[in-house]
């Protein structure tokens, strides 16, 4: 690349600085709004699981920044890394069907900690009237959108290479969001940028025995991405060739410098794939979700699972590595979290139990009997016609001990864009997890009231959201 050739890095951060929240669609504003509310949720439900426990102990670093749900507060880092790992821990956050990435637990943690922490650092420029509210709305606009449009450029290459990619492109997304937030100049914000690239990181060897590390993934990226703008603000040089670099970021994830990069740049700030982002209806591996409506169907139709001799899933090449292999692991998941990703016993869930919710995932539920039974008999086959990742589908064929054939389909993922949830949906699933989180009604319907005027408030104050 030429010294005077403007890089990928720097035509994104032109479009950023130019952005203002004032002027946001409102569909994206919606969708804003919607992902605060989902993941502040998530942070609840999670607040006393194994897990949470385990991270906040290990975190060391105390300050003034809110662990949501917790009476201890956190450096600004330490906010982000626990916030975006309680998150996502159950597996029931958002997800962006182009890619797939999970950003709302990336980038909401991100810039919430970013905000909170503000007041007391000098900003690089005057704010105005602007408030923290919508400071913290475009922030977490413009990082949603950097996450995802990067996890298009390349589609399915990181997962193949065995990295996760809402750690790979969440970093990115937080340098920027928090960029956006803090109102970082344009060359900050590619410093900010190209010092990400050196932070991601996110292996999937977790698949293998249910392990804890996926949960973290998007914690990393929150409190790395959040490092990586502070950096950049304070003048650290990063690469601005941090992604279509010989040795940047595709390289290093994806082994490869081509992609579609007009994915990323082409009309960022004028059309908003974040509208389309999906909220999930189940705490699971998204693309077993239409799966299990099928396998859900079946069962409403009255069939039985000792008529069934076999059923059939017919899937995307690139969900198998994940999803259903090993078959036999798949079949009968060692523990609860490795259930999350075993698409056989996930639709034997469904099926037999008629509904997949949190409780699907205690040590009692993965050994349940009549679900393993009937997970044994499920197999897959690769369709080629898969329109992954760009649309998640099911089709299940149940062949049945007398021969004949009963089939069930499922065109799209439910919370996606082709039927996605309503604000009622997502406001009635956050009350589930607050009570799965061991909070009552009346709390919970004062949080949905704090957050519902968030982004219209001139200064970030998150304590009504700890204890």
């Amino acid at each position: 690349m030429k010294e005077n050739t403007t890089s990928l890095a720097e035509r994104l951060a032109g479009r950023i600085v130019e952005l203002d929240a004032s002027r946001l669609p409102p569909a994206v504003r919606r969708k804003c709004e919607d992902l605060l509310v989902d993941v502040v949720g998530l942070c609840v439900t999670a607040r006393n699981k194994d897990y949470v426990k385990s991270a906040l102990a290990g975190w060391d670093g105390d300050g003034p920044c809110t662990a949501i749900g917790h009476t201890r507060t956190l450096s600004a880092a330490g906010a982000a890394f626990i916030n975006g790992t309680a998150a996502h821990g159950e597996d029931f956050d958002d997800t962006f069907e182009g890619g797939p990435v999970h950003a709302g637990a990336v980038i909401v943690p991100a810039v919430l900690a970013a905000c909170e922490r503000a007041p007391s650092l000098t900003l690089p420029r005057e704010r105005g009237k602007e408030g923290w509210g919508q400071s913290a709305l475009l922030g977490i606009a413009v990082g949603t959108e950097v996450m995802c449009r990067l996890s298009t450029v390349v589609p399915k290459a990181v997962h193949k290479s065995g990295f996760h990619p809402t750690a790979i492109f969440g970093v990115m997304g937080a340098a920027a969001g928090v960029g956006a937030a803090l109102g970082l100049t344009q060359k900050q914000i590619v410093d900010a940028l190209g010092i990400a690239g050196s932070l991601a990181g996110g292996i999937i060897e977790y698949l293998t025995e249910g392990a804890w590390t996926k949960r973290l993934h998007p914690g990393w990226a929150a409190q790395s991405g959040l490092r990586a703008a502070l950096l950049g603000r304070a003048g650290y040089f990063g690469p601005r060739t941090v992604f279509e670099g010989v040795h940047g970021l595709f390289y290093g994830f994806a082994h490869t410098t081509e992609g579609n990069y007009d994915a990323l740049i082409g009309d960022f700030g004028e059309r908003w794939v974040t509208e389309t982002l999906a909220f999930k209806p189940y705490p699971c591996g998204t693309m077993a979700h239409p799966y299990i409506d099928c396998a859900k169907r079946l069962a409403a139709r009255g069939i039985k699972a000792d008529d069934i001799k076999e059923l059939v899933c017919e899937v995307a090449e690139g969900t198998v590595h994940r999803l259903w292999e090993p078959l036999a692991s798949k079949q009968r998941p060692p523990n609860g979290y490795a259930a999350k990703f075993s698409t056989p016993f996930l639709l034997a869930t469904g099926f037999v139990r008629g509904r997949v919710g949190l409780d699907a995932f205690t040590d009692a539920a993965v050994k349940d009997p009549a679900v393993l039974a009937l997970s044994s008999k499920v197999r897959f086959v690769i369709d080629p016609d898969n329109p992954y990742p760009n649309n998640f589908t099911g089709r299940i064929r149940a062949v049945m001990r007398d021969g004949s054939v009963i089939e069930e389909r499922q065109p799209h993922l439910r919370g996606g864009a082709h039927e996605p949830l309503t604000q009622k949906d997502v406001e009635d699933k956050f009350l589930l997890n607050v009570r799965h989180g061991g909070r009552d009604e009346k709390r919970g319907a004062e949080a949905l009231r704090f957050l519902a005027r968030f982004y219209d408030e001139d200064e970030i104050d998150l304590s009504p959201l700890r204890g």
